[in-house]
């Protein structure tokens, strides 16, 4: 009885701070790990107060911040300035950023000057970077400069053109194998976790058996070492973004248009405001 009690501590330990050793601890535990994005201070503030281990600040805001249909627009710049506010609200959760479009793909001394300029201009603590192989050479460069990088594969976003549509990748068995041999790569080099995004669940399975990182799953099944969703998804401010994958937590879209509509029918009809809401 006392082994199963001392488990029960074990699994469910808190971390007053959420580092990356903390997260390998997770993983050893079979504690789950949850993550969302977040893009701006208030949001940012919130996630961090319910308990969310780790906010990506995600190059996601090209779409949900900026109504871009991709990622590849959102800059250097950009994500800074939205990773900053996220990192002035969050006391407890670790801040991983991602490396837009452009800046580590082609020079690796490129990808370290873009990392860096993340972690002293905003203050965050991670950044994360989109391929295996390709981008071995920038990552490798990234970590031995002592900043820490989140890896991911599978669907990569800002390789959409690449593969010409969001459908499920590493379904047929060279791709599959290929992406079990980038994460074995990706934890050598020196990545303290993966991000799998749209792959089967069997392979995801697969991936995180065979690593001591975790594994950060969307759209890869209950078998990975944590989750992860884009907020304004599962919030249910975007409805027509509506995969498998994403579970809506509450309809913000419907919440938020009838307050700002009974606001301006208040207004127009006279009623707002009323004699004890002004001076």
């Amino acid at each position: 009885m006392l082994f199963l009690q001392n488990m029960e501590d074990i699994t469910d330990k808190k971390y007053s701070r959420v580092t990356t050793k903390s997260l390998q601890e997770m993983k050893r535990n079979g504690q789950k790990i949850s993550m969302l994005t977040a893009y701006d201070y208030s949001f940012g503030g919130l996630v961090d107060k319910a308990g969310i281990d780790i906010i990506l600040v995600g190059d996601s805001a090209s779409n949900v911040m900026a109504g871009h249909e991709t990622t590849l627009p959102v800059t250097l710049d950009q994500m800074i300035y939205h990773a900053s506010s996220v990192v002035r609200a969050a006391k407890r959760a670790l801040v991983v950023v991602d490396l837009p479009f452009g800046t580590y793909q082609s020079d690796s001394k490129e990808a370290l000057r873009s990392a860096i300029r993340i972690m002293k201009e905003s203050g965050a603590h991670a950044v994360k970077v989109e391929g295996g192989e390709q981008v071995k050479d920038s990552i490798e460069r990234i970590t031995q400069a002592g900043i820490p990088v989140m890896g991911h594969l599978g669907l990569t976003p800002q390789s959409i053109y690449k593969f010409g549509s969001y459908t499920v990748r590493a379904r047929e068995e060279n791709e599959a194998k290929q992406l079990l041999n980038e994460v074995k790569l990706i934890e050598k080099i020196g990545c303290f976790g993966i991000v799998l995004e749209k792959i089967p669940a069997l392979v995801a399975k697969k991936a995180t058996d065979s690593i001591k990182i975790p594994t950060i799953g969307i759209g890869a099944g209950a078998n990975v070492d944590g989750q992860v969703l884009v907020l304004h998804d599962m919030l249910g401010m975007n409805k027509e973004f509506s995969p498998r994958f994403l579970r809506r937590y509450c309809d913000l879209d419907k919440i938020i248009h009838e307050a700002i509509s009974q606001y301006g029918k208040d207004v127009k009809s006279k009623n707002f405001p009323n004699e004890n809401e002004q001076y």
